[in-house]
This record gives C-alpha cells, sequence and structure tokens, in this order.
C-alpha cells in the first residue's frame, strides 16, 4: 500500500460514519442538542465537510464549494468562506439547519468527491510541501491532511453519540 493509498481508506471511511449518523432524521431531530452548549448532529454534520471543504480549498488554491453552491440555502446560512464553526456560541449552532439528512450528505459528497480527485496526485514528495506558514512549525500537506481527517472522525464519532444520547 503506498501513501496515496493509505490517505485515500483514511478519507474514504468518513462519509459512511456520517451516513449512519444523520440517516432518516427529521431536519429538528438534526438541529436537537443534547444539552445547552453542545452541538448538533446537523451542526456537527455540516462542520465536517465545511472543514474539509475550507481547507483542502486553501491548500488547492480554489474555491470553496461552499461559497460556489446552493449549499448554504441548505443549512439556513450564507455563504461565508470564514464560517467554519470555529468559535461558535450557542446561538450560532442554532443557526446551522439542514434541510434533512440529504443536505448533510449531499455537501458532503461535494467535498468527498473533491478531496479524493486531489488525492488521486498525491505523491510522497509532496507531502512535505508547507502550505501553511502561520503555524510553529509551519504545517506540510500530509499534516494537514491527518488533520482534517482526524477532525472529521472525531466528529462523525460525536454525531453518532449524540444520535445515542437522544435515541434517534
Amino acid at each position: 500500500m503506498d501513501v496515496r493509498e493509505v490517505y485515500e481508506e483514511l478519507f474514504g471511511r468518513i462519509r459512511p460514519l456520517v451516513d449512519r449518523a444523520v440517516s432518516g432524521l427529521t431536519p429538528a431531530e438534526l438541529a436537537t442538542v443534547p444539552a445547552p452548549g453542545t452541538n448538533s448532529i446537523g451542526w456537527l454534520a455540516w462542520h465536517i465537510a465545511r472543514i474539509g471543504d475550507h481547507h483542502l480549498s486553501e491548500v488547492m488554491n480554489a474555491d470553496q464549494v461552499w461559497v460556489t453552491s446552493s449549499w448554504p440555502a441548505e443549512f439556513g446560512l450564507a455563504p461565508d468562506p470564514d464560517n467554519v464553526g470555529y468559535g461558535h456560541t450557542p446561538d450560532d449552532v442554532a443557526s446551522v439547519q439542514p434541510t434533512g439528512p440529504d443536505a448533510c450528505l449531499g455537501y458532503l459528497d461535494e467535498v468527498v468527491g473533491r478531496t479524493k480527485t486531489f488525492l488521486t496526485g498525491l505523491t510522497p514528495d509532496g507531502l512535505d510541501v508547507i502550505v501553511d506558514r502561520r503555524w510553529d512549525p509551519p504545517v506540510t500537506l500530509g499534516v494537514r491532511l491527518v488533520s482534517i481527517a482526524n477532525d472529521a472522525l472525531q466528529h462523525a464519532g460525536q454525531a453518532a453519540y449524540v444520535r445515542g444520547l437522544l435515541r434517534l
């Protein structure tokens, strides 16, 4: 197995986990928080796609799917390229209102599709390219990809947990 295949396997695990967390839920269930100050399943699914879209678009020096598509309306949000969920207050979390599981999965599918295409050109040397100098040490492409996948997998697990808490 080469490094590209490892990353493809890693990123390939995200979509099925999100699917299990959101499938069959109503918009109200997607927006339900298990306790004050926590995140809803819909917010978690949205955030997974937003981080992947935001970070990968930055690496690719390309527009985000979020700002070039109709997905923001499916979540009741504006197409703000900087709104990815970091620092969200409970009111911000409540403002993320997916129209249903298809919105969560559809946006994620576009981001995952773009990610898969990007990964086909991945080389071992490419992983060492610095993609973000705002950190010390600077972030390489390999580290950024692990960060995106790690964030997504953690939040997918949280969404599954919330679903269990709410007995949905």
